[in-house]
C-alpha cells in the first residue's frame, strides 16, 4: 500500500509532474521526491533535478530550505501556502498558470539535449514518435521503470 506521506520511490513513482497544486506543475512529484528523500527511500531518483531547479528558480526558494521545511511534515497544502508566503518575488496566479504551461510543454532543448532524450526514447520505447518534452518522457520513464511495458 502506498503511504503518500512518506513515499518509496524504490517500489512506485512520485505524482506526474502534470499534477497540479496550487496552479504549480511538478511541486506535487517535488514534494514526493522529498518526503522520500527524508525517508530514505528516494531510489534513483534525483533531488535537486533540473526541473526541481527551474521550480527554485522560478519561486526564488533555495532546495535546502525547501527541503528542510518538508521534513517538519507539513500537508501539500501546508506547503504550498509556505511556498506563497516564501515566493520571491511574489507571483500572481496567471504568473503561475503561464510558467506551468510553458514548463509542461518545454523540450529537450539544443541539439544534445535532443540526442540524449532519442537515446532514452529508443531504448525505452522503440518505435514511439509522440513522446515531446521533458513531462512525456518523464511519465513514459516512470512507467516502464516500475514494469510497465511501452
Amino acid at each position: 500500500m502506498k503511504n503518500f506521506s512518506s513515499p518509496d520511490l524504490t517500489q512506485y513513482p512520485p505524482r506526474s509532474a502534470r499534477v497540479r497544486l496550487g496552479g504549480f506543475v511538478h511541486l506535487c512529484r517535488l514534494l514526493d521526491k522529498c518526503r522520500a528523500l527524508s525517508g530514505g527511500s528516494i531510489g534513483e531518483y534525483i533531488f535537486p533535478c533540473p526541473l526541481d531547479k527551474r521550480f527554485f528558480a522560478f519561486v526564488g526558494i533555495a532546495p535546502e530550505a525547501f527541503l528542510a521545511e518538508v521534513k517538519t511534515g507539513r500537508s501539500d497544502t501546508e506547503m504550498l501556502a509556505w511556498v506563497m508566503a516564501q515566493m520571491t518575488p511574489a507571483r500572481l496566479p496567471h504568473e503561475i498558470v503561464a510558467w506551468s504551461h510553458w514548463l509542461e510543454n518545454l523540450g529537450p532543448g539544443d541539439a544534445q539535449r535532443h540526442a540524449g532524450f532519442a537515446e532514452t526514447i529508443k531504448e525505452i520505447a522503440p518505435g514511439r514518435d509522440d513522446v515531446r518534452t521533458h513531462f512525456d518522457r518523464l511519465d513514459l520513464d516512470d512507467y516502464v521503470s516500475f514494469g510497465g511495458k511501452s
